[in-house]
């Protein structure tokens, strides 16, 4: 599927805002037969341009009420470097995101713990300790008005 229509990207968005909603319903909000409809979201998941369902989950009530975003810079700019570093990042439970950017650092990570002493912890024996970590700058999510992740 190389084209994305009207009807395609209507039924993105409302799967988007509530991947549980039937067929049926579907159907009616984007006006089509529930078997067209099928087969459209069918289509949209075997091309890849929908990727899974997920269930939000609201991680304060999780016992996860911190979260910052991290901005970090490596000392080495090689590829060996940044797969080391991501290899690292990947199996740190605590970083839910890990973006490659652009500018004045290489990474971005978003990192969720239930208090600052855990993140101290974090930010000091883990992110602190890998190799060619020069720099960390963190900023403390105070509220998130806007937050459309799954």
């Amino acid at each position: 599927m190389k084209h994305i229509d009207q009807k395609n990207d209507e039924i993105l968005q409302i799967l988007m805002g509530e991947g549980r909603i039937s067929n049926a319903e579907l159907a009616e909000q984007v006006g089509m037969s529930p078997s067209t409809c099928l087969r459209r979201v069918q289509e949209l998941e075997r091309s890849g341009i929908i990727k899974g369902y997920r269930a939000v989950v609201d991680r304060e009530l999780q016992g996860v009420g911190f979260a910052a975003y991290i901005a970090v810079g490596l000392s080495e700019h090689s590829k060996a470097a940044q797969k080391a570093f991501e290899r690292s990042i990947s199996r740190s439970p605590e970083v839910r995101e890990c973006h490659n950017i652009t500018g004045a650092v290489e990474y971005l990570l978003r990192v969720e713990v239930p208090d600052i002493t855990a993140y101290k912890h974090f930010h000091t024996n883990v992110l602190g300790n890998l190799p060619h970590v020069t720099a960390i700058t963190s900023y403390i999510v105070m509220a998130s008005p806007k937050d459309e992740r799954a």
